[in-house]
């Protein structure tokens, strides 16, 4: 999904969103097309009921070994055999924007390789595919049996650090990685091993007029004209990767009713969260964040509309700020509607009763929602401090974020595995080496606005006279103590950063960079509160909502999914329009509408390279299609399947009904968006000439 474009009309809310959700049936199974279904538990007899298709083993691990993870929190796909990957134009967006210079500035103008020699190095950015699933539940849960408090966290901790150092163990760190994932709010706990490509190359990414027709005022509405889409390519040893598993090319197109599949990385779902839960989510987490962005927002704006060159540096930072902003905004305005959450209030209501009627399920799971409730009382008090001094500290400053990395890197590797902080293993150590090591631009001026904005808001939230506050500030004022840490630090240099990482504690002891001395200062409070949020948060909680997965596998059965956590999830469905209000959509754009909606301004103002090539182009190709496909952000890029296991397309929005998407499904109007493969190959071979790619695609 398009996360970048969470955006809505605010006339629309009330009518559309909300009453929505009142539709929704009790309780959380799955109907109709609903679920984000992991490979291992995919529900193939129920794809076989609604459309007379069976998923075999063998159709899923295709698929599952073609699907590709991107680092930039997107999906994709490997389209040839030779490493190249289909996913968005906004998934590569990032990547323009570090190869963007005053002379290329690829991110307006977009990035064509005439040939393979041509392609970019895209700095920092990975590719993994997930190659098996383990799974470690019973593991995991013995190991805080009879823990209480901060020990069970702890413990947990270990045993999920000691489960993926087992799965890795003898691979190369390079090329392999391992992560112990937790479903079903504890439900079920997995290992999932991924192969790594840390060199992806820039291929081919449309203009911005074309990845982002339309704007905002098409934004979340559909029908859209957007050629969505980028190709990348993995390398190997300075070569592209050969002989991997991939998706079929086609340029059919897929009809009205015909079964689909999206196979992404889904970000995160709020589905299975008690009422107690969303509701600190709506009066305290969202707010803060909103509050916090919005002003970041304000001062990034400000900056970019200052000149062509602030534009080219802040302008992607800023694009996907907004982004967030938006998709926020949505969840608030979702969970502020008393009708929904009247909704989660009965379906909890409706699983507390079926529990109560089992009384040897009662005994066994106890009141796990008690605990959820005290766990939240508690999270009042240690949220502003952790939120600011951890969750969320540095706010946009890459350079703050090295530092804390590197810093922690060094004290956690001395560390055994099994007591080091989540993302330290052997693994996490090389992952991190690989992003220090990246040749990734960094921007002074907008790292000090990332750094005044939130030192000036935790010495606003936290007060002048809390401790941590008076420690982190000194006597100098958030803008004075931004400066000096951005203009004074080295790190910017990833020959810095390298001798740093590889030095070890001694050499960050010893440094005299001042954003490194002035995390080596900071960070042994932010600890403090992360192990208290920890042991008095996270870990009642999430022991809590292990029992509630017992109880909702007990009352409902296996027909259930769990909630998104940004892996590979298979959802079902097929090409479909809806009707709402009287009003019919139609399921399919074509070509040519997007010259007809084409004003010549921004945002509606086509690139000079499509209204050169008008009379070339079918206008009755068919460009973006709805499908009834459960998705959420992180699925932008996901390849659309069709039965026969070939790609048609790739998926990067939902429509406006899909707002309240963290929380509920509702069939009738939530729809995905996609490009056609049609309208891409189309775009490659009349407007962009590049027909050296359409012929590796359709290689046979």
């Amino acid at each position: 999904m398009q996360t970048r474009n969470k955006s809505f009309k605010n006339n629309l809310i009330g009518g559309t969103i909300f009453a929505i959700f009142g539709a929704l049936s009790l309780p959380l199974v799955a109907h109709a097309d609903e679920g984000m279904w992991t490979f291992d538990a995919f529900p193939s007899a129920k794809v076989q009921s609604a459309y007379g298709f069976t998923p075999t083993r063998q159709w899923l691990n295709h698929v599952q070994n073609s699907a590709v993870r991107l680092s930039v929190g997107c999906s994709a796909s490997f389209v040839s055999p030779n490493g190249l990957i289909l996913t968005n134009w906004h998934c590569s967006s990032d990547c323009t924007a570090n190869l963007t210079t005053a002379e290329h500035d690829y991110g307006r103008d977009g990035f064509f390789a005439r040939r393979q020699e041509d392609e970019k190095v895209c700095p920092g950015l990975s590719a993994e595919v997930l190659t098996s699933i383990t799974d470690v539940t019973a593991q995991i849960l013995a190991s805080t049996r009879g823990k209480t408090g901060g020990d069970i966290s702890t413990a947990r901790e270990a045993a999920i650090s000691a489960a993926e150092e087992r799965a890795c163990q003898g691979l190369d760190a390079q090329k392999y990685r391992c992560d112990v994932v937790n479903l079903y709010r504890g439900g079920q706990y997995k290992v999932y091993k991924y192969r790594t490509y840390n060199d992806v190359r820039l291929v081919f990414e449309p203009e911005y007029a074309v990845g982002f027709f339309g704007g905002d005022p098409d934004n979340f509405n559909f029908p859209r004209y957007n050629l969505d889409a980028s190709f990348l390519r993995a390398y190997e040893n300075g070569a592209p990767v050969r002989n991997v598993e991939y998706l079929q090319w086609t340029n059919e197109v897929p009809q009205n009713g015909d079964l689909v599949f999206v196979a992404g990385n889904p970000g995160s779902t709020q589905r299975l969260r008690t009422t107690d839960q969303l509701a600190f989510q709506r009066d305290w987490v969202l707010p803060t964040r909103q509050l916090v962005r919005s002003e970041v927002r304000g001062r990034l704006t400000e900056y970019v509309n200052g000149g062509e060159t602030q534009r080219r540096e802040a302008g992607e930072v800023l694009f996907s700020l907004e982004n967030s902003f938006k998709a926020q905004y949505g969840q608030m305005r979702a969970l502020m509607d008393p009708e929904f959450f009247g909704i989660k209030q009965r379906e909890e209501a409706d699983l507390k009763r079926r529990v109560r009627g089992n009384p040897a399920l009662l005994r066994q799971i106890g009141d796990p929602w008690a605990t959820i409730r005290t766990a939240t009382a508690k999270q009042r008090d240690l949220f502003l401090p952790y939120e600011f001094l951890e969750a969320r500290a540095g706010s946009i400053s890459g350079l703050y974020g090295y530092a804390k990395q590197l810093v922690r890197a060094a004290y956690e590797r001395e560390k055994p595995a099994g007591e080091r902080l989540p993302g330290y293993s052997q693994s996490g150590l090389a992952q991190l080496e690989r992003r220090m090591l990246a040749e990734t631009p960094t921007h002074n001026d907008q790292e000090i606005i990332g750094l005044e904005t939130w030192l000036s808001k935790t010495r606003e939230y936290l007060t002048v006279d809390d401790a941590n506050v008076q420690n982190m500030l000194g006597r100098e004022s958030p803008e004075a103590l931004a400066r000096r840490l951005v203009n004074g630090t080295t790190l910017a240099d990833p020959a810095a950063r390298a001798a740093l990482l590889r030095g070890g504690r001694a050499a960050i002891d010893a440094s005299t960079d001042p954003m490194i001395q002035f995390v080596l200062r900071t960070d042994a409070n932010a600890r403090a509160i992360r192990a208290r949020y920890v042991a008095e948060v996270d870990g009642p909680m999430s022991q809590a909502a292990e029992k509630i997965a017992q109880a909702r596998f007990a009352v409902y059965g296996a027909n259930l999914y769990p909630d998104a956590t940004f892996t590979l999830r298979l959802s079902y469905g097929k090409v479909q329009g809806w009707t709402y209000n009287g009003v019919a959509v139609p399921s399919t754009t074509k070509m040519g509408g997007a010259f007809d909606r084409a004003t010549g301004a921004f945002p509606f103002e086509l690139a000079p390279s499509w209204v050169s090539a008008r009379s070339r182009i079918d206008p009755n190709i068919a460009f973006d299609i709805s499908s009834t496909n459960d998705i959420i952000g992180g699925n932008s890029g996901s390849p659309l399947i069709d039965r026969q296991g070939r790609v048609v397309g790739a998926a990067f929005d939902g429509n406006i009904h899909s707002l309240g998407g963290d929380f509920a499904y509702d069939g009738r109007y939530n729809r995905t968006v996609s490009v056609t493969t049609a309208a891409v190959q189309e775009a490659l071979t009349k407007i962009y000439g590049l027909d050296w790619l359409v012929n590796e695609l359709n290689a046979r």
